[in-house]
């Protein structure tokens, strides 16, 4: 068996049979393992998983989400993060545990409109998301274009261990920054952030089909050959 096996399955479609780990939208019953949800299944020496083809944003702690300051109070700021939730970012996260509304306000930090590149800290079904950008890289984002997937998509556009993202980043110059919500930032040149927008509307266009990074590959190179 190649390395990555991947099959297009509907809700209740056998995938495999065999020794594996249940990783993700995938019940196992015995050693028979069934898609839940329609996408492609993949296959692999880590187990088995169904990346889905559509569906809207659910918030899981410890994604890393890019939103949009709409509205804040006076302890916290909400934030759009392309779901069906809008999240919290809490101003004692951000200013410290001495937080205190009458000595500090707000918008020295976040104004509405700001994006954000934050973690999920905490959600359930009783309330809320809760952010945080306390951490490497977090905090407010001060360039860059915005491109908007499906967040069943984003895995595909990372590619296993960061081999799409990378494969983009090395023929356009520039830096994709990935929301696991489908919001994509992506800061470098004007032609460079073309064509990764052009890329990463490809890889969600075809996420379902087999060969994916060998077109993607070959789409950027026939575009670089095309410019020289």
């Amino acid at each position: 068996m190649p390395e990555v096996e991947r099959k297009y399955v509907t809700p209740g479609e056998l995938i495999a049979e065999g020794n594996y780990k249940s990783i993700s939208n995938v019940i196992r019953i015995n050693n028979r393992f069934y898609a839940t949800k329609v996408g492609l299944a993949e296959i692999s020496h880590e187990g088995i998983r169904v990346i889905p083809l559509t569906g809207p944003y659910i918030p899981r702690v410890d994604d890393l989400v890019i939103g949009k300051i709409v509205d804040f109070s006076a302890f916290s700021w909400e934030v759009d993060i392309n779901s069906c939730f809008f999240a919290y970012l809490s101003a004692q996260g951000v200013f410290g545990k001495e937080f205190s509304p009458d000595r500090e306000s707000l918008l020295k930090k976040f104004s509405i409109g700001d994006l954000i590149y934050a973690k999920v800290i905490a959600y359930d079904r009783t309330r809320n998301p809760l952010l945080s950008v306390s951490g490497p890289g977090l905090g407010r984002i001060p360039k860059g274009e915005v491109v908007r997937i499906s967040p069943a998509k984003v895995p595909r556009l990372i590619g296993k261990k960061g081999s799409m993202i990378k494969t983009i980043e090395s023929a356009t110059n520039c830096k994709l920054i990935t929301g696991q919500n489908g919001i994509i930032l992506i800061v470098g040149p004007p032609d460079g952030i073309l064509l990764a927008t052009q890329a990463i509307k490809m890889v969600e266009s075809e996420a379902h089909l087999a060969g994916l990074t060998k077109n993607i590959q070959s789409f950027l190179s026939k575009y670089k050959e095309e410019q020289s």
